[in-house]
């Protein structure tokens, strides 16, 4: 039987990380294209600061310059998965889910919905209570006051109901890095992290293990 292979790959480079995704996400397509079931994977890593804009983002939510973009030591890419421009950086753990839909029996948004679940009840176990906010993907606290802000974002890119690229969960971020965008297309919400909610910093690590935890629970349980 196929599974789901989760990778630690620690501190990687966007752009090195995008490339395994691209060639995981291409295999899986052809494998299936072929008949065959190869395994799906789950990559877990966190990246030196980048910006990325998603297919059909607004270059009018990127507030800085190049220079700027040198000067505070981040890099940028135009990318294929859905979404507008978020950020990427140190104490933020990213999950790029390899998945075959199909075989998971699993709609696009169905998918989604699974992935918001993993972080909302990840979160949970800080004592962080997690919601989603209508019209948007991603998690959110406190999503229809003034407070709402955000958690973790999530972007994909589907083809063949097999995806690639995933979430973003703010654990230990530094969010001065938001300062510099509108955060997914929002001029009006604020971001925010499992440190500043809880006033103490967990380890990427910790939290991995949680996140796989929920993440099993949630996914593997539907391979056929």
């Amino acid at each position: 039987m196929s599974r789901i292979i989760i990778e630690r790959l620690g501190q990687l480079d966007y752009k090195e990380a995008w490339e395994i995704q691209k060639t995981l996400f291409r295999n899986l397509i052809e494998s299936k294209n072929m008949g065959n079931s190869a395994d799906m994977r789950l990559l877990l890593l966190e990246h030196p600061h980048v910006y990325t804009l998603g297919l059909n983002g607004e270059r009018k939510n990127i507030l800085f310059s190049d220079d700027l973009l040198s000067s505070i030591g981040a890099s940028f890419y135009h990318i294929e998965r859905g979404g507008d421009i978020t950020y990427h950086g140190f104490g933020q753990l990213i999950g790029y889910p390899i998945l075959d839909l199909e075989r998971l029996q699993l709609g696009i948004k169905s998918y989604i919905a699974l992935l918001e679940d993993a972080v909302i009840d990840t979160i949970a176990e800080y004592g962080i209570i997690g919601e989603r906010l209508n019209g948007s993907i991603g998690v959110w606290l406190e999503s229809e006051t003034e407070r709402a802000r955000k958690i973790c974002a999530i972007g994909v890119k589907v083809s063949r109901f097999v995806t690639m690229h995933g979430f973003a969960l703010n654990v230990s971020t530094d969010l001065d890095y938001y300062k510099y965008i509108n955060p997914c297309g929002f001029t009006d919400r604020g971001v925010t992290s499992i440190k500043k909610e809880c006033g103490y910093t967990p380890s990427l690590v910790e939290v991995e293990e949680i996140f796989i935890s929920h993440f099993n629970r949630l996914f593997n349980s539907r391979i056929i």
